[in-house]
């Protein structure tokens, strides 16, 4: 079976940077690969006619989505857009990143061989065996949306629900109170 190689990084004279650490870069000193690498060394997750991508870059990406909540698709252009996710997963700066279904397909095996829970475990275990916890969350998304604003006067308004639509130009440092959860009368 034909597996790519990553992560030769090209030759740079610049220093700019260098001393820089992301917590993925302080995460990836802490954890032994070395038994992950070992279960997953059977598994092939390519597409047919193109070269496997290597399954330990795709686990270790698909634990960047746990911990950021990613779903493949954004995984995907995270990877092909953040410098500290291709260092966690072994990629450098000038080479291609997996698409979606790379993802989909690594993720059918293990739960194909039984892995998927294990090996997520074993990367839990190593971490709080050295008091160390990830705390999950979602990255911010940033998407650029067209509005028609600045044409419609109605637009500086803003209502949800059955609420009392305000200015949108309201302060954010008096926040409207929302309620978590209301009862329906009867």
């Amino acid at each position: 079976m034909a597996r790519r190689w990553i992560g030769q990084d090209t030759l740079v004279f610049s220093s700019a940077g260098a001393a820089r650490q992301s917590a993925l870069d302080k995460l990836l000193e802490l954890i032994d690969w070395t038994p992950v690498e070992y279960h997953l060394r059977g598994i092939s997750c390519a597409a047919k006619g193109e070269p496997a991508w290597p399954s330990l870059a795709l686990f270790k990406a698909l634990l960047i989505a746990v911990w950021h909540d990613l779903s493949d698709v954004w995984l995907a252009e995270a990877l092909d857009d953040r410098a500290s996710f291709r260092r966690f997963c072994g990629f450098s700066t000038h080479e291609p990143t997996p698409e979606r279904t790379a993802f989909v397909r690594l993720r059918a095996q293990l739960v194909a061989r039984g892995l998927d829970q294990m090996l997520f475990g074993a990367v839990t275990g190593q971490l709080r065996a050295k008091a160390i916890t990830v705390k999950t969350g979602t990255l911010a998304d940033a998407t650029v949306i067209a509005s028609a604003s600045h044409a419609d006067p109605e637009a500086g308004w803003a209502g949800h629900q059955r609420r009392k639509a305000i200015p949108a130009s309201r302060p954010m440092s008096a926040p409207i109170p929302i309620p978590l959860w209301s009862r329906r009368s009867a």
